[in-house]
């Protein structure tokens, strides 16, 4: 039995790196090494007071800085759930006939290129849409109203203090075609070719544009607006393997298993902004 899953790997590295725009819009900020479970604190904060300069006493501490507060925490799980898995045979005489065009390590790339990518993204698409801090009304967007509703977005953000750097536009490409039909709208087509390998397209009021395909997002999906603080994204374990000529197969034998989740935090829910059609 041979495994042939380490001269594979680099190659599906590059794969994720280049069909998934997922890595602009969340983050792995915390590290799911060695466990299923992480927590995190959420920590409070006090209000200001004037400095007691005068010695009064004021309180039950009589302290000169105010009133001694506690502060206090709460605990915000995330646990990890979606643990997936393929696996498919390909004959011998399949790959010769077909001059091997379904070559087990063909037939695996077009697996996490059609398959494993676009469960990953929808999934994570749909986690960021469900925690999103605020989702606008419904609405039907044209080429009169959508430059205004983007910026009705941008100014959301803007107003809960998400940082400007980092934003991205997510949209259809019906949206995006709509986005180039409005007089109003210019866009800065001259992007980094770094940024075009992670799938940025454009920029919109200092919002990097990503054109995402309307099967991997949740239906009736306007746009959204996101900031990579507001959604950690772990992709624990992506292990694929081929294996030559196993018992009972006269060919070879491709396993798949990849472990993911997303969670959006909610502190920095209010770092997207989801704007759903009717």
């Amino acid at each position: 039995m041979v495994n042939l899953v380490t001269e594979y790997k680099p190659y599906v590295d590059e794969l994720f790196t280049r069909e998934s725009k997922i890595s602009l819009l969340t983050n792995k900020d915390f590290s799911f090494d060695g466990a299923k479970t992480v927590k995190i604190y959420k920590v409070s904060t006090v209000e200001t007071t004037d400095y007691d300069r005068a010695g009064t006493g004021t309180g039950l501490t009589g302290s000169r800085y105010g009133e001694i507060q506690g502060i206090d925490t709460d605990i915000e799980t995330f646990t990890l759930t979606k643990d997936r898995s393929f696996t498919f045979a390909v004959d011998k005489m399949d790959v010769d006939e077909t001059g091997h065009s379904i070559a087990a390590d063909k037939a695996l790339a077009r697996q996490i290129r059609e398959v494993v990518i676009p469960e990953i993204d929808t999934h994570i698409y749909s986690k960021m849409v469900a925690g999103a801090g605020t989702s606008a009304a419904a609405a039907t967007l044209n080429a009169t109203n959508i430059l205004d509703k983007i910026l009705d977005g941008s100014n959301t953000l803007d107003n809960y203090d998400v940082p400007e750097t980092g934003r991205c536009l997510v949209v259809t490409p019906d949206v995006y075609y709509i986005m180039k039909k409005c007089k109003d709208i210019v866009m800065e087509t001259e992007q980094g070719q770094d940024m075009r390998l992670k799938g940025v397209i454009a920029n919109l009021d200092g919002l990097n544009i990503i054109k995402v395909p309307a099967a991997r997002l949740p239906e009736k999906f306007g746009f959204m607006i996101a900031h990579p603080c507001a959604t950690v994204a772990p992709l624990k374990m992506t292990d694929y393997k081929i294996h030559q000529d196993p018992p009972g197969i006269s060919g070879s034998l491709v396993e798949g298993r990849f472990y993911f989740d997303a969670f959006v935090m909610d502190n920095k829910a209010k770092a997207i902004y989801y704007q759903p059609l009717t």
